[in-house]
């Protein structure tokens, strides 16, 4: 098949530090490769792919110095690129946000297909999407879908990372257990929770975490006051080569969100290196977290603390076999496949009536 992938312009393909969507881009863009499918990427000039690379701009919109850059723009002219070469392509993935595309490929959606990765239950999407009601979506988990029921929803594939990404690790450092926190320093990934858990726990907390613009304020005036650099220490935004070690050597991942999480790919990480993993109940948790088997699903701050021995106890190798089953950018991609060339054979008989 002859599949175009569109990425977000803000961080590269795979990103450099903090960014879960390009980094999914990279992994399905890299596998649909090494099946032999011709692929090519929309992505910003940085980027590192064995796909064919189209870049649309010099570099991700993030981690570009210059103060004035406009984020639309910057997408605009890439969908008019895309629109440009659209007849190139059997099939068009787009992984962009709150269908910024639509209505540059009104005139062939049954040739899209759109992943979106963030929540869906803004006011203004429902209305958008009613104007342009035949172009199809993938959901990354069947939580995400509910925030738009009405959509064509062709399928739901769930994330996966190379199962060679991560080497798991069953026997934790010899030093002084603690928990990780991995994910954006904001209000919907509640590390001030991740903070009480530990404290509560008599354990450590590692907080590793990308404070955006948008979460200075609640940064200073809530989480920071709490790190002490002993019991609870903030290390940074941490790159790709020092994730698995920071989330193997931890005893467990907490994850306690405060938002209807769409996938949530810090959990399946964490369990990729064999490290179970507490999560709120809320978002796609329940579809990720097996119960008692790769971590717990609590309610409360009660019920995540008294989760805290158990999830210590947990079998690390079964941890990584479920990883391994469920959660592989293999499977993922397969998926992927199945689902274009349903399209593509809906699309050829429509033709053909």
């Amino acid at each position: 098949m002859r599949i175009a992938h569109v990425a977000p312009l803000l961080e590269s393909v795979p990103p450099r530090l903090y960014g879960g969507t390009e980094r999914i881009v990279s992994y399905l863009t890299e596998g649909l490769v090494e099946l032999g499918h011709d692929v090519t990427l929309f992505a910003s000039g940085d980027t590192k792919t064995s796909a064919k690379l189209v870049p649309c701009r010099e570099r991700a919109l993030r981690l570009d110095p210059r103060p004035l850059k406009s984020e639309t723009a910057a997408h605009l002219s890439m969908l008019s690129e895309v629109r440009k070469r659209a007849h190139d392509f059997d099939i068009i993935h787009f992984h962009l946000s709150h269908f910024l595309h639509f209505s540059f490929f009104e005139h062939m959606p049954e040739r899209t297909v759109t992943t979106p990765h963030g929540r869906l239950d803004y006011v203004d999407l429902g209305p958008a999407y009613e104007r342009f009601p035949r172009f199809p979506m993938i959901s990354v988990s069947r939580s995400q879908s509910t925030g738009l029921a009405n959509a064509n929803w062709l399928t739901t594939i769930h994330h996966g990372l190379p199962t060679e990404l991560y080497k798991p690790v069953f026997e934790t450092s010899p030093g002084e257990p603690y928990l990780a926190f991995l994910g954006r320093m904001s209000r919907d990934k509640r590390p001030d929770r991740a903070i009480e858990i530990a404290l509560r726990s008599g354990l450590k907390l590692k907080l590793a975490a990308k404070i955006g613009d948008d979460d200075r304020a609640y940064f200073r005036e809530v989480v920071e006051p709490l790190v002490d650099g002993d019991r609870v220490d903030y290390v940074g935004e941490i790159e790709e080569d020092k994730k698995a070690e920071f989330l193997g050597n931890a005893a467990g991942l907490v994850f306690p969100i405060d938002w209807p999480e769409p996938f949530g790919l810090a959990v399946i990480e964490a369990m990729a290196c064999g490290t179970p993993v507490i999560v709120w109940n809320s978002g796609a948790m329940p579809e990720i977290v097996d119960q008692g088997v790769t971590g717990f699903i609590v309610d409360s701050m009660e019920g995540a603390v008294a989760s805290v021995p158990g999830m210590l106890r947990l079998d690390r190798r079964k941890v990584r076999a479920v990883f391994e089953r469920r959660f592989s950018a293999e499977r993922m991609t397969r998926d992927y496949v199945s689902a274009y060339a349903r399209l593509i054979g809906a699309s050829a008989e429509a033709r053909a009536l």
